[in-house]
């Protein structure tokens, strides 16, 4: 029913606890037939993280190699019920892509999360213009107001993501994903499906929430990496990806052609 062309929630053995190269993945995601894969490992506040260059010389690798359209990103850590993200300007200004996500990871500022002080937190998320993604946010612990948070993510241009990993390692954010997409579907707002892949052999595994997905017949025009132009047309219009639409028109000649 759906055909993902890009993915772009991923990790490299930078994050220590992920085990492919750049290079790896890419080759992995251009056998698979992907035109696009982001690399968004993670930020500081988790364990094991890359070193304080790493995100602002990511720009070194292509945007097009190998035939892959490569966003350089990460994965940023809400540290606060505010809201509040560990990505510095410098970092911002040289990433393609930000993935907001909570972990748990035991911080201070996480500490006694209600459904209205989550709301909150993803309601001041919704409106940071650094912020492409909402990364798996159907954690029971941190459980927000969907009806109130996700028609603002729409407003706000940011991709509501369907983690497909959650599937296998968040068994408690099942229902919460389901909930999250008939949301997103209620009121129109469009997802981003993603493997959240820490090894080569994960790249385009979307299958368990391609399955959800199905079930719930949700529309395939809301799910912006399931068409080129329409990934194409979200990175122009909310990113600093592609510099106009005559460079975004090449990139796509250049996709087709590879």
């Amino acid at each position: 029913m759906y055909n993902i062309i890009a993915d772009l929630h991923t990790h490299t053995l930078a994050s220590t606890h992920a085990y492919s190269t750049v290079q790896e993945m890419v080759n992995s995601a251009r056998e698979k037939g992907l035109a696009a894969l982001a690399v968004t490992d993670h930020a500081r506040a988790m364990p094991g993280s890359p070193g304080p260059w790493f995100f602002t010389s990511l720009r070194e690798i292509p945007l097009l190699y190998r035939g892959v359209l490569l966003l350089a990103g990460m994965e940023t850590n809400v540290l606060d019920l505010n809201g509040t993200l560990d990505i510095n300007d410098d970092e911002l200004n040289k990433l393609d892509w930000v993935v907001a996500s909570i972990h748990n990871l035991g911080l201070e500022g996480l500490k006694n999360p209600t459904v209205e002080k989550c709301t909150q937190l993803w309601l001041n998320i919704a409106h940071d213009p650094g912020v492409n993604v909402i990364g798996h946010s159907g954690s029971p612990e941190f459980k927000y107001d969907y009806e109130t948070v996700i028609p603002e993510f729409g407003r706000c241009h940011k991709l509501v993501e369907i983690n497909s990993h959650s599937f296998d390692v968040r068994a408690a954010n099942i229902p919460n994903c389901r909930e999250i997409a008939l949301c997103c579907k209620k009121h129109g707002v469009p997802i981003l499906v993603s493997s959240d892949a820490h090894f080569e052999t994960g790249i385009k595994d979307h299958a368990s929430a391609l399955r959800m997905l199905e079930e719930i017949d949700f529309p395939e025009e809301l799910i912006v990496n399931a068409d080129l132009n329409r990934l194409i047309d979200y990175l122009c219009a909310h990113t600093r990806v592609l510099r106009n639409r005559k460079n975004a028109e090449e990139i796509l000649r250049s996709l087709r052609n590879a």
